[in-house]
């Protein structure tokens, strides 16, 4: 498997995320520091530069689902009320609270999720992070702080980013009764200019999957993202990356692929379904067929981040990702990246518990197949709930693509 290639990098998470979770852990138990509960895509630069220790619920629903204990806790809170249509991330999580579960110690060697005493959401990358820090906010009673981006937009106006930069700016004061100080602007210039620097690293390594044959799968990234996702805006994050594409430089020059006899690229739209990377991982090994890029993992690629304006650039950064645009921007987007990496078809994954990063329910597959003549297919199934999700159904599908396919070069 391609861990075992990229043994140093990987050897390396290991003890960067124990770390940062001890760390959690620590500051949580002594009082050392205040924890911030945040939302992946943000923002974590302003809690960071504030001095907050940052933890992010996310991450916690997607190790859940990876290592396949989400689906008996998702049935906790639905018998709490919360419905088994919402996300599977919000409800193993908050399953796992209530039945006093974490995936954290046998990961990370840490007892427990840290105790909040502030929660931040962002809306760009979802809209029920909402309800799901609610329910915290009346456990913990503690605020729960929120940026509300415009949603499906096409192309960003200065209104668009005016309202999330006074929002940002709004936030920050909000925060400065809780940290007991006010934000520090040479101190978020840093913190935004290390996240930018770990995010173009970030991005230097996904494109290494441009070479035919690819370096890298989707399973790698989805391996090696935790650090741009929880540590963004620290040194450890920018150290982490450059040492993982010097690494995966190596392999390009040692002639090593991903995929030994590589003969198709697809590309993974959608979330992962966490429960089952190796299920497809193999699979598509035994296909000799490569998932050479994600919009998931290229979610974390903040391109606007600017260390001198950092309000404005974060809420560039937060409007821009592909979740939050519309039809026709993730049409053209799509078609680009096709192009770019040379891929055959796109996978498009139907998340059932996810709506707003499922990109198969507004006739996104069939346009790209008319009038871009782009070939795809539909999996069915969830980020974290097994239940929604069916290997053999998913092995055919994918059979039938890499065989049409095929065929139609033997034209």
């Amino acid at each position: 498997m391609t861990q075992t290639r990229l043994a140093r990098s990987t050897q390396k998470l290991k003890t960067l995320m124990k770390d940062y979770y001890q760390e959690l852990d620590e500051a949580s138990r002594s009082h050392s520091r205040k924890v911030a509960w945040c939302t992946s895509a943000g923002p974590v630069e302003i809690l960071t530069a504030m001095g907050f220790a940052v933890y992010f619920p996310e991450n916690h629903g997607a190790l859940l689902g990876a290592r396949r204990l989400a689906t008996p806790l998702i049935g906790k809170a639905n018998a709490q009320g919360y419905s088994p249509d919402i996300c599977s991330y919000l409800t193993s999580d908050i399953g796992a609270y209530l039945g006093n579960e974490t995936a954290l110690g046998a990961a990370y060697g840490v007892r427990g999720i840290p105790k909040p005493d502030v929660l931040v959401y962002n809306t760009s990358q979802c809209r029920e992070v909402q309800d799901w820090f609610s329910f915290y906010a009346r456990e913990f009673k503690v605020p729960s702080l929120g940026v509300f981006s415009p949603w499906k937009i096409t192309e960003l106006s200065r209104a668009n980013i005016a309202d999330v930069a006074g929002q940002l700016k709004d936030l920050a004061v909000q925060l400065s009764r809780v940290s007991g100080s006010p934000l520090d602007p040479e101190r978020l210039k840093e913190t935004v200019r290390l996240s930018s620097q770990a995010s173009n690293l970030w991005k230097h390594f996904l494109e290494t999957a441009k070479r035919k044959p690819s370096p890298i799968t989707f399973f790698d990234a989805t391996i090696h993202m935790a650090p741009i996702v929880v540590m963004r805006g620290g040194q450890r994050a920018c150290d982490y990356y450059r040492d993982l594409v010097k690494e995966t430089e190596d392999l390009i020059v040692s002639g090593a692929p991903a995929v030994a006899g590589e003969r198709l690229r697809f590309y993974w739209e959608g979330m992962p379904n966490w429960g089952k990377l190796r299920f497809f991982s193999d699979l598509f090994e035994n296909l000799k067929a490569c998932v050479v890029a994600s919009t998931y993992c290229l979610s974390w690629v903040f391109e606007e981040l600017d260390c001198d304006n950092p309000f404005e650039s974060l809420a560039q950064a937060n409007l821009r990702v592909f979740i939050n645009r519309d039809e026709r921007y993730k049409e053209d987007y799509l078609a680009g990246i096709t192009r770019d990496y040379q891929i055959d078809a796109i996978l498009f994954h139907e998340a059932k518990t996810c709506p707003y990063n499922t990109n198969t329910r507004f006739g996104l597959p069939q346009r790209l197949q008319a009038e871009r003549s782009i070939a795809s297919a539909v999996l069915y199934g969830d980020l974290c709930d097994l239940r929604c999700f069916s290997e053999e159904q998913s092995r055919t599908v994918v059979e039938a693509l890499a065989e049409q396919i095929m065929a139609g070069r033997r034209v």
